[in-house]
């Protein structure tokens, strides 16, 4: 089967995304900049009002992904909080200068989790080399990878998913994220083999609509 993941920023968002079918629910602040850390008031009301897994995005701020040391020891405090609130996995990420997966920090990141889930998200696709972090991030303990295969949308980066999905080996699961829609969802899951997608859920109709075309596109693989 294959899993739909909705990003969403607010409570009546993830209700929205509930009712449409989502399988998960991905919980964030201001996702016109790419998504930051929700406040803690959101996290507990989505996590006690939906039935879904919920995970939260962990990223203090807009922008690149390279961190200071104060930055860092807020996500560490973000990610200790949202698992007190009952999520159920974490979203995060974080680059060195020199756009390598910051192995070091993630591994604390994943230790802060606390046995919770932790997809590293999109910043793997500003990584010099697409490749090697994601070994890098299987290395750091990540259970996910969000990627749109380095490019602008998961459609136009599909050939670089497909490899990314033959190197994972299983080690970790692929989810194909950017621009994934309606109308291309069915072609980003069947060239890549992707069992996970990630959408920005736009309106309820939108994401009925997204997940009406997997469903049936996961019947016609069980014809």
């Amino acid at each position: 089967m294959t899993l739909v993941e909705a990003a969403v920023e607010t409570l009546d968002s993830a209700l929205a995304a509930e009712r449409a079918g989502a399988d998960r629910i991905e919980l964030c602040d201001n996702l016109s900049d790419g998504g930051t850390t929700p406040g803690a008031g959101l996290i507990v009301a989505v996590a006690e009002r939906t039935q879904l897994p919920v995970f939260v995005l962990i990223r203090p701020r807009a922008g690149g992904f390279v961190y200071s040391d104060d930055e860092f020891d807020v996500m560490i405090r973000d990610i200790e909080l949202a698992g007190r609130m009952g999520v159920a996995g974490i979203v995060t990420g974080a680059l060195t200068p020199d756009g390598r997966v910051d192995a070091e920090r993630m591994r604390n990141l994943v230790k802060a989790a606390a046995g919770l889930p932790v997809t590293f998200h999109r910043a793997i696709d500003f990584a010099m080399n697409l490749p090697a972090a994601l070994e890098e991030a299987i290395e750091a303990g990540a259970s996910r990878v969000l990627t749109s295969g380095g490019a602008a949308t998961a459609w136009e980066g599909m050939d670089l998913i497909a490899a990314l999905v033959d190197q994972a080996r299983k080690r970790i699961t692929i989810i194909a994220g950017g621009g994934i829609r309606q109308h291309n969802v069915r072609d980003v899951i069947a060239r890549t083999g992707v069992r996970e997608v990630h959408a920005r859920l736009v309106d309820e109709v939108q994401m009925r609509g997204l997940i009406d075309v997997v469903k049936r596109n996961m019947d016609a693989g069980n014809d």
